[in-house]
């Protein structure tokens, strides 16, 4: 019984873990009926889907073993089975154990959640600075480096579904590569293997940053900054969302961050000091030339 019991809860944890890995075939935003996280395309967010599986097997097996210490009590101890009780109230071994054996389970949690926690807080020497400040409903992205300062800052609005179609007309996208409630007119704009710092602010109510791909979340709140960070190394298109209630249109306020590889992106940079407009189309035309794979070629890790 006990052997079949195991059996099913490594199948178990091997058909959540295999769920969540297949889901994830498209890089950069959500699939319908996915589970788990988005493939990472940063080592955060890789060392974070590893501490979300090492965690699920440890919830899994304790659940698991209450389950059946249960289930063992309640045939073994039933009245039926047992018409007359032990005065048995105190048993040391039994309360050092219960005790011991979740102080270990805690430290085998901690010390690798430390280390990511560290991991996330410690920003690198970056590479670029930008800034991305939250208004109700749009982002503005400032490019905060010197040899970026002739960059103008750029407002972000989500597209709507005549836009969405228009692009899908003159580029000949597909619904993937102009996703509906993620794709907008003017995106963050980063090379890909740079360490990016991320600061965030507000122009109004509290928003956040988020992008699952990257791994980063923080708010936005007016009057302060907060900061992150990300490495990117992998080129493509990726997307997120305010993750901060902050109105009616809370759910129309997406993040888009196109990474692209150092040649592209100095192009692109030389472009938008003359028009922002012309560097816009032209990441569309970069997009319409990659189109032979997906928006961002999957990366095996």
């Amino acid at each position: 019984m006990w052997h079949r019991l195991g059996a099913l809860v490594l199948a178990g944890v091997a058909l959540m873990t295999g769920a969540a890995s297949a889901s994830a075939e498209v890089l950069g935003q959500p699939e319908p009926w996915g589970m788990g996280f988005q493939t990472a395309v940063t080592d955060i967010m890789a060392q974070t889907a590893w501490f979300e599986r090492y965690t699920l097997i440890i919830i899994t097996g304790i659940a698991i073993f209450v389950l059946a210490l249960l289930i063992f009590v309640v045939l073994r101890f039933n009245e039926k089975a047992n018409p007359e009780p032990d005065g048995v109230s105190h048993n040391t071994m039994v309360e050092v154990v219960w005790t011991i054996v979740p102080v270990l389970i805690l430290v085998a949690i901690a010390f690798p959640s430390f280390r990511l926690l560290y991991a996330q807080t410690t920003i690198p020497t970056p590479d670029i600075t930008v800034k991305a400040s939250g208004g109700q409903w749009y982002w503005v992205y400032d490019y905060m480096d010197e040899e970026h300062a002739d960059l103008p800052s750029f407002t972000s609005y989500m597209l709507s579904d005549e836009d969405r179609e228009e692009r899908k007309q003159e580029y000949g996208f597909t619904d993937q590569e102009v996703p509906r409630l993620l794709a907008v007119d003017y995106p963050l704009v980063v090379p890909v293997d740079a360490v990016v710092h991320v600061l965030s602010t507000s122009l109004d109510v509290n928003h956040a940053v988020a992008v699952p791909a990257f791994g980063i979340k923080h708010d936005a709140i007016q009057g302060r900054l907060n900061e992150s960070w990300f490495e990117a190394d992998t080129e493509g298109v990726f997307y997120g969302q305010c993750s901060q209630l902050c109105g009616r249109l809370h759910a129309f306020m997406p993040l888009e961050v196109r990474v692209l590889s150092q040649e592209r992106f100095d192009q692109w940079v030389e472009m938008a000091k003359e028009d922002d407009d012309a560097a816009r189309d032209q990441l569309l035309v970069w997009q319409q030339e990659d189109m032979g794979q997906p928006v961002a070629a999957l990366t095996e890790r």
